[in-house]
């Protein structure tokens, strides 16, 4: 059997295998394999067919891979809003009851209530704040 083929076959094995294990580290040797099986398919020898392969595999996981593996990671979701105020401490600023209170979070004043509607939470007591809905916040007293 002649070297290009056997270097092809390597190649469409370690495709396969990529794509079952899509870690792109398979897919850049696959490509170094049919890189190496073009240049087998020309006449060089075997020893030259290997440096090849070791080279191009060195030059895609080295220099390709980090740039892939960095454009796959996602930055953190950034909350902006009224979402970003959830999980906040607040100061409570007129006691909060099940129906109506008030709290300051971040400086700016928000009408709130108690997560939890039996509780009473005295006014200077600092408070998570656990919900926004529409202009109130909902606020659970912190441990």
């Amino acid at each position: 059997m002649d070297s290009w083929i056997v270097w092809l076959i390597l190649a469409a094995a370690l495709g396969i295998a990529e794509i079952f294990t899509l870690t792109a580290a398979l897919g850049l040797l696959s490509i170094a394999a049919l890189l190496t099986a073009g240049v087998a398919l020309i006449g060089f020898p075997p020893g030259l067919q290997l440096a090849v392969f070791v080279i191009a595999s060195a030059a895609g996981l080295l220099g390709v891979r980090p740039i892939a593996r960095r454009h796959i990671t996602q930055p953190p979701l950034q909350r902006f809003g009224v979402s970003a105020l959830v999980g906040k401490a607040a100061y409570v600023t007129k006691e909060v009851t099940g129906r109506e209170g008030r709290v300051r979070i971040g400086g700016e004043e928000w009408s709130a209530r108690a997560y939890d509607e039996t509780l009473v939470i005295p006014a200077g007591s600092a408070v998570d704040v656990i919900q926004i809905e529409g202009a109130t916040a909902l606020v659970y007293p912190r441990e």
